[in-house]
Parts: C-alpha cells; structure tokens; sequence
C-alpha cells in the first residue's frame, strides 16, 4: 500500500465522472451562468457593506467564528479567499435578482393561489373493506365507537397506531385530489363519509383547517418557487456548448 497519495485536478474530474456527477454540475454552471447574465442585463450591482454583511452571514451559518476556523473550512473545501468572495457575491447577485424579479408579484400570486397553502390537521385510517368502513363510519357518528378506538384497531402500521392515525399538517399538494376535494371542503371538527381511492377506503377525521398568511417564511418560498420556475424557463433557452 503507498504511503503516499497525490491527487490532482484531472483525479478531481474523473471522479466526478466515474461518479455520475457530470449532468448535475452541468444544469448548476448553467444556472449560474444564466442568473449572472440576467443580473447584469437588468443592472444589479453589489455594495462593499453588502459583501461584509453577506460574508458574517455565511461565516456564521458554517459555524466559522475564528480566522483560523475560516483557514480551515477553505482548505477543506480548496477553495481560496478570492473563492470565497465569489461566494458571498453571487449569494448576493441571487437574492437581489429575485427581489427585482418578483418584489410586486408575490402577494398577488399568494391570494391567486391562496387554497393550495392552506393547511389540515387530520387524522386517518385505510381499510380494505369498503362495506366495513361504512360500518365503521356509523358506529362512530351514533357514538358507539370512537375514531381512536377503530384507528387503534385497524392500522397495521405501529407508530401511525400509536398516534391514533394522526398525519399531522397536510398541505393541498401532500393529499390525493380526490382526499384534497373533501378535507378542505370540510367544517371542522368533522368526521368523513367514506373515500374510495387506489390505496383502500379512507376514514378521515378533520380536526382543523389553517388558512395560509402571507408571513415571512411563505412569502420566501413563493420568491424561491417563482424563481426556480423562472430559472427553469431561461434554462430551456439556453443553447449549450460543451467543451469537456
């Protein structure tokens, strides 16, 4: 076994060949490629406070609280301080892109689309049997049973038994069209006529339904899926020439 090893920059590629990496680097180069030219089109630049504030952060959040944490995390990632910086620029470059991209349409794209950040809190349980769900269903709307005691029943699987079929909170988008149609169409609290779908016969109870506002953390993820969708569009634009 050599003592020694050495790697260089053509071990470096082929790797990343070998590893099936290639595709993945590709469609990030031209991501970048493209928001830098759409940046530059539109006449964004970058402040020097803007480049210190950008770099604390980035700093902090990779837990750098020392120069020499700062050496060190730069020699790992073999990168150097001009590396670094372009970084921290095109952290910049992104995020003020958006801004100039979608700042006035995220609001009206929130109430346009208002029901599909809606949320549920429900609790479920999936038979096989539809005329046993019925059963099911009635003996819990005359009080003979309750929805933990047949979850407690019937649900194979350990942890979902344990929680009494609690889901937890469900977005539109995480249930099937059909389940979606009839949960946010509930008045909560409210037990659920049987539902037919591909996996069995759903019992659903719907404790609660939670209307979207438009905070900090929902306003962030519509910028970011406006922009992927951007991005996206651009991106299928884009002639590419390799030279690899």
């Amino acid at each position: 076994m050599p003592q020694n090893i050495t790697i260089t920059k053509e071990d470096i590629f082929q790797q990343v060949k070998l590893s099936c990496r290639i595709p993945d680097i590709v469609e990030e180069i031209v991501n970048r490629k493209v928001i830098i030219a759409a940046a530059e089109e539109a006449g964004i630049t970058v402040e020097t406070e803007e480049l210190q504030k950008a770099a604390d952060l980035l700093r902090l959040t990779n837990k750098l609280t020392s120069a020499d944490d700062t050496w060190k995390w730069l020699e790992k990632h073999g990168l150097s301080i001009d590396d670094f910086e372009e970084i921290v620029y095109h952290s910049i470059i992104f995020g003020k892109l958006s801004q100039h991209l979608f700042s006035d349409k995220i609001e009206p794209y929130f109430f346009e689309n208002q029901l599909d950040y809606s949320s549920v809190v429900m609790y479920e349980v999936v038979l096989d049997d539809e005329d046993l769900a019925l059963e099911l269903f009635y003996a819990i709307k005359e009080g003979e049973m309750s929805f933990y005691d047949v979850a407690h029943k019937y649900i194979q699987d350990v942890e979902l038994r344990r929680k009494g079929g609690y889901l937890g909170v469900l977005r539109r988008k995480d249930l099937k069209p059909e389940i979606s149609a009839a949960v946010f169409a509930a008045t909560p609290p409210q037990f659920l006529k049987p539902i037919v779908t591909f996996k069995g016969v759903h019992l659903i109870f719907v404790e609660e339904i939670i209307k979207a506002q438009l905070e900090n953390k929902l306003h962030q993820k519509i910028a970011s899926d406006l922009f992927v969708e951007w991005l996206k569009k651009q991106v299928e634009e884009v002639k590419l020439i390799s030279n690899l």
